[in-house]
């Protein structure tokens, strides 16, 4: 059975990170990798989805992925910078993220229809 608020918390933070980035004019050598697997902590502030979930997220070539096994959609990138925007759903049910990664740890903030909070995320590989 679907958890509504349980995927919107993690909608929230997975909300880690959709759209377009627009992307540093640094020539793709000298862009740092984010490449891998992240541990993003998900933490609602506003409204009533779950108060904090944790979901491992997957990029790769700088492209978000769901790196779960929960049937979610994740689309978003991570440009050179570090700059993510990242929109997670499933079905009608969106969640909108933006932050940033630096090294090996980052944050930032979500938003969905119902609650909004903020995210944080550690490299795993």
């Amino acid at each position: 059975m679907f958890d509504r608020k349980k995927f919107i918390g993690f909608a929230a933070l997975t909300a880690l990170a959709a759209g377009t980035v627009t992307f540093a004019s640094t020539p793709i050598l000298a862009a740092p990798s984010f490449d891998g697997v992240w541990s993003v902590s998900i933490v609602t502030t506003k409204g009533d989805c779950i108060a904090s979930y944790r979901y491992p997220m997957l990029i790769s070539k700088g492209v978000l992925a769901n790196g779960g096994d929960m049937a979610i959609d994740v689309r978003g990138r991570v440009a050179s910078n570090g700059t993510i925007k990242v929109e997670v759903s499933h079905g009608d049910q969106r969640a909108m993220g933006t932050g940033h990664l630096s090294g090996q740890a980052g944050g930032g903030s979500w938003h969905a229809a119902t609650c909004s909070g903020s995210w944080s995320a550690t490299r795993r590989s």
